[in-house]
């Protein structure tokens, strides 16, 4: 599938932007960087514009040059991201369930449709069309997520305990598709351990290995793994099953995104550096 303007720029900020502390990244720089990954100008431009119409970036002006940095709201939407990238836990479980139950008219199926997205987001599972739940506690996410959309006569949060004849894990099998991310996980894994194997070598034998390549491998890694977190409801391990492979994922994820680091950083600075002395706009 074809990489998406809009989508590699919220990876590049919320690697980049976010995490080093560089909210701001001028338009040229952002051209040459996401050009690597075959972007063009007018659909970066297009992109850029779009986000900040939506609020989640916003534009200085230097002179002749142009430069983009996050908003309040695109920065804790990719808080929220490398939340749950970067600070991923396997908890146990104390055998309550969080319920979220929702009436919202067909005139505004839009938010409806908006609140699902959200509670699949905090991890929620549908266990009937209008009622999800989670083995976590977060009712004080659903309720900023019922603020912010302005449906609070329309939903109710409980937590309970569940007395009926299914067991736990028949439960989880009604609300989650375990067995398709478990073969993600797999195919995760299976394409990325012979990058990060091969790269290893390269550093023993000490080859030459380019920042700009370092860059787009590194970009490609964070930009595949951060499907996951929208992916895994982070269920406590008491629900999983023995063989889970997010841990395996994780530790691979994790080793070779700090491996490539220091040469992708290395290639970010001398763009974004190029473009701050450079005379163009």
């Amino acid at each position: 599938m074809a990489l998406k303007p809009k989508s590699a720029l919220l990876t590049l900020y919320g690697d980049y932007g976010l995490r080093r502390g560089r909210r701001e990244i001028g338009i040229g720089s952002l051209i040459d960087l996401l050009g690597n990954l075959g972007l063009s100008e007018q659909a970066i431009r297009c992109s850029v514009s779009r986000m900040c119409r939506a609020d989640l970036l916003e534009v200085r002006h230097d002179n002749n040059k142009s430069f983009y940095s996050l908003t309040i709201q695109g920065t804790g939407l990719m808080e929220t991201g490398e939340q749950r990238i970067f600070e991923r836990t396997t908890k146990h479980w104390d055998g309550n369930w969080s319920i979220v139950t929702y009436s919202i008219p067909e005139e505004k199926k839009e938010i409806r449709n908006e609140f699902r997205k959200e509670l699949g987001w905090l991890g929620y599972g549908p266990l009937c069309d209008a009622t999800w739940i989670s083995p976590n506690n977060r009712a004080d996410e659903v309720e900023k997520v019922v603020k912010r959309l302005r449906i609070k006569d329309n939903v109710q949060v409980f937590a309970a305990k569940h007395l009926g004849q299914t067991d736990a894990q028949g439960i989880v099998a009604r609300c989650w598709d375990l067995e398709t991310l478990q073969q993600r996980y797999a195919d995760f894994i299976k394409r990325y351990r012979p990058k990060l194997d091969d790269f290893q070598n390269r550093i023993l034998n000490e080859l030459l290995v380019k920042p700009s390549d370092c860059f787009v491998e590194r970009f490609e890694l964070i930009h595949q793994y951060r499907k996951f977190p929208f992916m895994d409801p982070d269920l406590p391990s008491d629900l999983l099953p023995d063989d889970w492979l997010r841990s395996e994922a994780a530790d691979l994820f994790n080793r070779y995104y700090g491996l490539l680091t220091e040469k992708a950083n290395e290639y970010f600075d001398s763009v974004t550096r190029n473009y701050q002395e450079a005379r163009r706009t």
